[in-house]
């Protein structure tokens, strides 16, 4: 591809394209591969995401709306419509929340906590394996090099919405 463009449009910067182009392909190959094991478990992505921040988040494991739209980087009327879903589930419990007028805590019920615990494992094995042609050396080197790639381009774009991921 990088060849292809440097030959029809000598000059123009074609570096990016060994790095970007397989960063795309790998987020779509992974994507549908993580819909697929959870398609299988019985779970979507959305309400993994939600189960997921409020286990993540520790005993209670209860959060404020308005914080778990900040963790899963979501509008508040995303975060409504998960919450709404996943309660009709059994899976998390709405309350009023004790500080300000309408603060909303959600909290992980038993079921909830249940099949987190149970998807995550799936998840994070299927996606371990995928990296098996990696040596731990070199997963880490990767992981490492990631992280540089992704702070620096939330510096330049000014948007470090993804900065949490993995930190909590």
């Amino acid at each position: 591809m990088a060849a292809a463009w440097q030959r029809e449009r000598p000059g123009t910067p074609v570096s990016s394209i060994g790095i970007v182009t397989p960063i795309w392909q790998l987020a779509k190959l992974l994507g549908d591969d993580r819909r697929r094991v959870l398609a299988g478990a019985g779970v979507d992505p959305a309400t993994l995401d939600l189960l997921s921040v409020l286990r993540r988040s520790g005993p209670p494991y209860t959060l404020s709306t308005r914080e778990l739209g900040r963790r899963s980087l979501v509008t508040a009327g995303a975060v409504s419509q998960r919450v709404a879903r996943a309660e009709r589930e059994g899976l998390v419990t709405r309350r009023p929340g004790g500080g300000r007028p309408r603060t909303v805590l959600v909290e992980l019920t038993r079921a909830g906590h249940d099949l987190v615990e149970s998807t995550v494992d799936q998840v994070l094995v299927r996606e371990a394996e995928l990296l098996e042609s990696l040596t731990p050396e070199q997963q880490a080197q990767l992981a490492g090099l990631l992280r540089i790639l992704l702070q620096d381009t939330q510096r330049r774009l000014g948007d470090d919405r993804i900065g949490h991921v993995g930190a909590d």
